[in-house]
């Protein structure tokens, strides 16, 4: 192979990449590798911090419809320490789940005895009402808990549900600012601690992008030529389909309400920042 860089543009990509030697190719992967092995250093360093962060007792009392009938906060749990909720958008009146969302809960099955073994238990929780949850829970082949929150304020107090007077303003309170939402309905996940007492605290959430660390999916695409392939699209995740949708041109249920006709752009649907 020639040591001389050529340019040449890989079928598919509609970029120009370095074709080079071995050689070359190991001293540029070599200082890739540095700025790979900083990010992880931050990357500690930030989750040693979201460890840190100052708790809030949880007062209120919380319940939910299950597949038993009524259970709370505590009951979610499962015996265990430590509970990470997804917060799932499926509105009460919506006829399917947020395929975004459905890609992220995608990711919860393999998860969940390897977090068990580690004292966290798993669980969604959305509006919509418990059958429907189960119906499409069915459908989608999913094992995590599932649990509605319709009776409950939950939704509204860790900002993921708005009402018609809180979006008629223009701007909701989301990702710890002010700003315009496009759904009834926003992702998230919340993290939960209960001690020996019973007292329940909560001691963390993100929004938005926040949510993809739990999205292996996208950590894959990061790591191939195209990448995640999404910059012409009308919003980030408009290529997501349910997965047993993809090789169809439907998106989601024809009304769409997560997805509005007028939002356009990084916030539309769940592809907010």
């Amino acid at each position: 192979m020639s040591t001389n860089a050529t340019i040449s543009e890989p079928q598919g990509l509609g970029r120009k990449h370095k074709i080079v030697s071995q050689e070359e190719w190991i001293a540029a992967r070599r200082e890739l590798l540095e700025r790979e092995k900083e990010a992880v250093r931050l990357r500690d360093r930030l989750s040693a911090a979201r460890r840190a962060l100052p708790w809030v007792k949880v007062d209120k009392i919380y319940l939910f419809d299950g597949p038993s009938g009524k259970v709370s906060l505590a009951d979610l749990f499962a015996g265990r320490k430590q509970l990470a909720i997804y917060h799932f958008m499926f509105g009460p009146d919506w006829k399917e789940g947020c395929p975004s969302c459905s890609f992220v809960s995608d990711h919860f099955g393999g998860t969940l005895p390897h977090l068990a073994a580690r004292d966290v238990s798993m669980a969604a929780v959305s509006r919509a009402p418990f059958a429907k949850l189960a119906a499409f829970k069915q459908r989608m082949g999913w094992n995590f808990n599932w649990v509605s929150s319709a009776s409950s304020d939950f939704n509204f107090d860790y900002h993921v549900s708005f009402s018609d007077e809180e979006l008629a303003e223009g701007e909701v309170d989301y990702n710890y600012t002010r700003q315009e939402f496009p759904s009834t309905e926003a992702p998230g996940l919340s993290v939960f601690y209960k001690d020996d007492d019973g007292s329940i605290y909560h001691t963390y959430s993100t929004f938005g992008r926040g949510v993809e660390a739990v999205m292996n999916t996208y950590s894959i695409l990061d790591m191939v030529p195209k990448g995640r392939n999404e910059d012409e699209l009308d919003f980030p995740m408009a290529w997501v389909r349910y997965h047993d949708k993809y090789g169809t041109n439907e998106f989601a249920d024809a009304d769409k309400p997560y997805w509005p006709e007028n939002a356009t752009g990084s916030t539309a649907g769940c592809g907010c920042d």
